[in-house]
């Protein structure tokens, strides 16, 4: 741990390992981002990119980048970093390292919003705002239903694991009842998909980090920490816990939710964003900044293998996730395993 005090007394503490993990991660999103802004049916440079965001180059090539290619850009580092902050803040939450929104039954509770829109209809604004409903209420009635004198965490992971089975049967049963067309696009959704995505997906998305991350990140990340210490501990040293796991839980619930209204359920990327992370820092701690930035390069780079993987077809990056995420889990299971901790 490094502390830097000011002239002024003020002092900032930070663990440079954790800070080049976040630097590095945020270089290598902005390097992807950089290549997915190039390529394409219309192939640039890194230079042309770079004139046509500021304002040069000719007209079409403005128009490619900034129209049609960066809103999608954005919406995927938008989405990831928001899946990522909020999968940490549940993992550190719940004390588990599987407590991800995928498990929990959150991103399910979306997917109930957005399928209701489409058995009875509603367009694409609608759909979205339906997801950010079906996310909240679902946060609500699980952390109703795990309320006894208090949150506890593995009662918000078992009634949350409960809450997901109930809601994955309602979903099955919601895409029986749609019409075929509807149906197939629902289907589309579900899997997590960043195709067509424009300025009015990644907008509402955008408002709702800018007000949440800082105030995770700056305003409650210290608490955080001591929470992790257990629950008397962090009540002796003055952290207000039920307050502060409801402005969390709040958070976190908010930052999927919207982050499923602008691309669909994403899998994986709330789960494994966290654990890479922690062992890139080798630091104890939610590693809320680290995991934001590896979520963000994550999705972005998902989503180039989904659009270049297969030439001439692409896929949703809900697929390559779930393909990656899957794959981290079972080695990851298998590491644990050997080293006798499973």
């Amino acid at each position: 741990m490094t502390v830097l005090r000011t002239p002024g007394g003020l002092s900032v503490r930070f663990r440079p390992r954790a800070l080049a993990v976040g630097l590095g991660a945020t270089v290598l999103a902005a390097g992807l981002g950089l290549v997915a802004l190039g390529s394409g049916d219309y192939p640039m440079g890194p230079t042309d990119v770079l004139r046509a965001l500021t304002g040069g180059g000719s007209v079409a090539e403005q128009f490619i980048v900034t129209e049609l290619r960066l809103p999608r850009l954005v919406t995927a580092l938008l989405v990831g970093a928001a899946l990522a902050l909020g999968g940490a803040v549940f993992q550190s939450l719940v004390r588990n390292p599987l407590g991800s929104p995928d498990i929990l039954g959150f991103t399910q509770g979306a997917s109930t919003g957005a399928l209701v829109v489409v058995v009875v209809g509603g367009g694409s604004l609608a759909l979205a705002g339906a997801a950010v409903v079906g996310g909240l209420a679902t946060g609500l009635l699980i952390y109703a239903l795990a309320w006894r004198r208090g949150v506890h965490g593995y009662r918000l992971v078992l009634v949350g694991i409960g809450v997901s089975a109930i809601l994955t049967g309602v979903n099955g049963y919601l895409l029986t009842r749609a019409p075929l067309m509807d149906a197939a696009r629902a289907v589309l959704w579900l899997t997590g998909s960043l195709d067509g995505r424009g300025w009015a997906n990644a907008g509402p998305l955008l408002a709702v980090t800018a007000v949440l991350a800082p105030l995770v990140l700056v305003g409650c990340a210290p608490a955080l920490r001591m929470m992790e210490l257990g629950d008397d501990t962090a009540s002796a040293l003055g952290v207000p816990l039920r307050r502060l796991r409801l402005v969390l839980l709040a958070s976190a619930v908010l930052l999927v939710s919207f982050a499923a209204a602008a691309a669909g359920p994403v899998s994986f990327v709330a789960l494994v964003a966290p654990h890479v992370a922690r062992r890139l820092t080798r630091a104890p701690g939610p590693n809320l900044l680290p995991s934001m930035a590896l979520g963000a390069a994550l999705l972005v780079g998902a989503d180039l293998v989904a659009q270049r993987a297969f030439p001439g077809h692409q896929l949703p990056v809900g697929v390559v996730t779930g393909v990656l995420g899957g794959g981290y889990l079972v080695w990851l299971l298998a590491v644990e395993r050997r080293a006798g901790r499973l």
